[in-house]
């Protein structure tokens, strides 16, 4: 385990890497013996500097819950990070591509709680009941720290590579329709580039909330009522450039659109 300067060490390390758009160095050659617990840590420190500059916890994403995105990785383990209410954009926006370090794209639901959601028992059952509505979303990826080679110990510190997110289309309530069945096709400059089914997450995307809830709570953690969830991503990440129009059809739950300049 990491000594306490060295975790915040790193956590400045970040701030500035996101700062000045330039990704740092793996951890994991810097600190071979850095543990995932150690990483979590520099997250939350991480977090703290945000919080500290007048940023606002908006909510929570998960990440690597599908077999999709953990082939694109090489990451066999879902994780975790933070979302700061700045990071939530609306739909048909236009995203300054500079801002984020080769920023790619992923397909996901949203899940707005209206109760707190904690574990260390969770369900989807309590899942289910505890959000107002779903709603689709697309994650806009961020690397803070150099993408070749990254382990679950680079991304995590990287809070799970959360640049921002779009929401749009139709909320729905989550007994509306059956969720592991919501469908969406992404195209990037009107062409289709990936498609998935949302019960590649975990069989269900409300399992990844409650994953989630159970995996906080032995750090006396909880989801919290006007969160605004992300379940984790169904299809590969999707790089795009400065130009590129992202286009996601999710059938009976409307689209979402955004513009990279």
């Amino acid at each position: 385990m990491l000594d306490d300067d060295t975790i915040a060490r790193i956590a400045d390390d970040l701030v500035d890497a996101g700062r000045t758009r330039t990704p740092m160095p793996r951890l994991t050659t810097r600190y071979p013996e850095m543990t995932v617990e150690d990483s979590y840590r520099v997250q939350n420190l991480w977090r703290q500097r945000g919080e500290a500059a007048g940023r606002v916890l908006g909510g929570h994403k998960i990440g690597l819950t599908s077999k999709a995105m953990q082939a694109a990785t090489g990451i066999t383990e879902p994780d975790y990070g933070i979302i700061f209410k700045d990071m939530i954009l609306e739909n048909g926006c236009t995203v300054q591509w500079k801002q984020y370090s080769h920023p790619r794209i992923e397909v996901e639901l949203a899940f707005l709680l209206k109760e707190d959601i904690s574990g260390p028992d969770a369900t989807i059952f309590d899942v289910l009941r505890a959000t107002e509505y779903v709603v689709p979303a697309l994650e806009i990826l961020d690397s803070r720290i150099e993408m070749a080679g990254r382990t679950i110990v680079d991304t995590i510190s990287d809070n799970a590579a959360m640049g921002a997110m779009v929401v749009g289309g139709t909320p729905v309530k989550p007994d509306a329709l059956d969720l592991r069945w919501v469908s969406a096709i992404l195209f990037k400059n009107q062409t289709v580039e990936e498609t998935g089914v949302a019960a590649g997450v975990l069989n269900h995307p409300a399992q990844g909330v409650s994953w989630l809830a159970n995996k906080i709570a032995p750090h006396g953690d909880l989801l919290k009522a006007g969160e605004l969830i992300l379940a984790g991503s169904f299809t590969r990440p999707l790089w795009v450039n400065a130009g590129d129009t992202v286009f996601a059809d999710y059938g009976k739950l409307g689209t979402i659109t955004c513009q990279f300049n």
